[in-house]
């Protein structure tokens, strides 16, 4: 079941000045809420490229709107609407509540790849816990993992830190488990899900906050291939990369560009955008079962 869309009073709202630009996303205020707006914009590196990717933004935000709709009995999240929003940002906004965000990023990693393989390669550990001997890249691991991470400002890089350095910064650790917990749920709903359709969730991160009465709400985006790796089930094997719905293809051009990871990030290649493009079709399609016009035409009604 797709999400289905909220709605909301209608209220004025300007494009004219964003309160915070992150690196792919928009943020405005919306009287006592918020109005997120997903872009075009790609990051690699925790830098973003020059080049945009068409309808990128609206792809996030509408498989955000199907996992936010399929995982609200496990915590509630932020949305209040995705059509009380401005005509020309309609498919690629939302309206949301305001939350106290938490300074920690929640990573979940079902499967070892990225910067969990190059730091069990070096340790045999992921931010401190300690895996089995001899897994090969790409393999599943016996349970899904949190391993969280310090949020970094744009043109930074995200740094993976382990429990005790995370209840640190968070200054709380009975919430940090609460969060462990709840990350966990929630990418085990997604992954079973995913792997009906024929995708594995490799990993994936989200962002909590606390709500205006003190409750845990998971915000920002959720399980979209900007912040998750997914791959596709048939032909996965252990012991190598795997081809991906995500950004990743983007991360791979961009590591056999050059590039030194610092910015400025250099401009994608047109036969570049247009896979990427692709890759990010497919992985709605493949996920909600349904043609990516049909959210486009959902987000339009009002």
């Amino acid at each position: 079941m797709v999400a289905s869309v909220r709605m909301s009073s209608p209220g004025a709202i300007s494009l004219s000045d964003p309160i915070a630009q992150g690196k792919v996303r928009d943020i405005y205020a919306a009287g006592d809420r918020l109005l997120m707006v997903a872009t075009d914009r790609i990051s690699t590196y925790d830098v973003v490229h020059p080049t945009p990717v068409p309808d990128k933004g609206k792809v996030l935000t509408g498989i955000s709107a199907f996992w936010f709709d399929k995982t609200a009995d496990i915590v509630p999240n932020h949305v209040v609407s995705f059509t009380d929003v401005p005509d020309e940002v309609r498919g690629r906004a939302m309206l949301v509540e305001r939350l106290e965000m938490f300074p920690v990023e929640c990573v979940v990693r079902g499967y070892i790849t990225g910067s969990g393989w190059k730091d069990y390669q070096a340790s045999g550990a992921i931010c401190g816990i300690e895996l089995p001997q001899g897994l090969a890249e790409s393999e599943q691991l016996p349970e899904p993992i949190f391993t969280p991470a310090t949020k970094a400002d744009v043109g930074d890089h995200d740094e993976n830190v382990d429990f005790d350095r995370a209840a640190e910064i968070l200054g709380d650790r009975e919430l940090l488990e609460r969060l462990r917990d709840l990350s966990i749920a929630v990418y085990t709903r997604a992954a079973e899900h995913a792997r009906s359709r024929g995708i594995i969730l490799a990993d994936t991160k989200f962002e909590f906050g606390r709500g205006k009465n003190g409750e845990i709400v998971l915000g920002d985006e959720v399980l979209t291939p900007d912040s998750s790796r997914f791959w596709p089930a048939e032909g996965y094997e252990p012991g190598h990369g795997q081809p991906s719905f995500d950004k990743q293809y983007v991360r791979d051009w961009a590591s056999q560009s050059g590039w030194d990871k610092s910015p400025p990030a250099p401009a994608l290649p047109e036969e570049v955008v247009d896979r990427t493009r692709d890759l990010y079709m497919d992985a709605y399609e493949r996920l909600t079962g349904e043609p990516f016009s049909n959210w486009l035409e959902r987000s339009r009604a009002a």
